[in-house]
């Protein structure tokens, strides 16, 4: 497993690498985010271990062009801040998981194996299709009617897992663990927000509303009657 860790700290990055199950062993590390940038476009890597407090671009910053640019490594930011707020802004940004420091390195070590054995949504596999809604996941682009619709990454991701439960009802719960790799329910609107977001992207100005709120229960995506 190739990992990449873009941390600062030079005695943090180095507890991060002794600690490694042997398995992950394959460890390169820069210490600011435009570096960071620079070794994700030059090379390939399994996995990102990213501080959030990063000189140059931090962390955030770093993830949002990553995932901008359609790249979908996997990234376990590692961060001082742990309160739920940083966390939602993290998943929000692009970050597959999160982990607050300090921390034990037996539960980094279990966090790489579980990003390791999670399939991703974004992988280019397939194409999906609601009416005249068309999603793409090797061009990571949407279409409907024809016309091409801007999708911000974790946009792309919501409307491929509702599309992937066309005709089906989704919870709240549901999209935030399968969208946001929650496990809980934390007090947030980020759901709502995004909704809202969407449902303006792939219904305004198109004929028929594909995008449905199930008052009390959750969300549809399907074709109009």
């Amino acid at each position: 497993m190739k990992i990449l860790i873009v941390e600062d700290d030079h005695a943090m990055a180095a507890h991060i690498v002794a600690g490694l199950h042997p398995r992950h062993r394959h460890v390169e590390r820069v210490a600011d985010g435009y570096q960071g940038l620079s070794q994700v476009a030059s090379a390939h890597y399994d996995l990102l271990i990213v501080d959030r407090m990063l000189p140059k671009l931090d962390g955030l910053g770093l993830v949002r062009e990553l995932r901008a640019a359609g790249r979908e490594t996997p990234v376990l930011m590692v961060s001082a801040l742990g309160e739920v707020d940083a966390r939602v802004e993290g998943l929000e940004a692009g970050v597959d998981d999160y982990l607050a420091k300090p921390f034990a390195m037996t539960e980094l070590n279990a966090r790489i194996d579980a990003l390791a054995r999670r399939p991703r949504l974004g992988e280019p596999t397939t194409r999906r299709r609601v009416a005249d809604l068309e999603l793409d996941r090797l061009s990571r682009t949407v279409k409907r009617a024809g016309r091409t619709i801007e999708l911000q990454p974790r946009e792309f991701l919501l409307l491929d897992y509702l599309m992937a439960h066309a005709g089906r009802v989704v919870t709240r719960a549901m999209l935030l663990e399968h969208v946001w790799e929650f496990h809980f329910e934390p007090q947030t609107s980020v759901v709502e927000t995004h909704i809202s977001r969407l449902r303006a992207k792939i219904d305004r100005d198109f004929d028929g509303e594909l995008l449905h709120t199930i008052r009390g229960v959750g969300y549809s995506l399907r074709a109009a009657h």
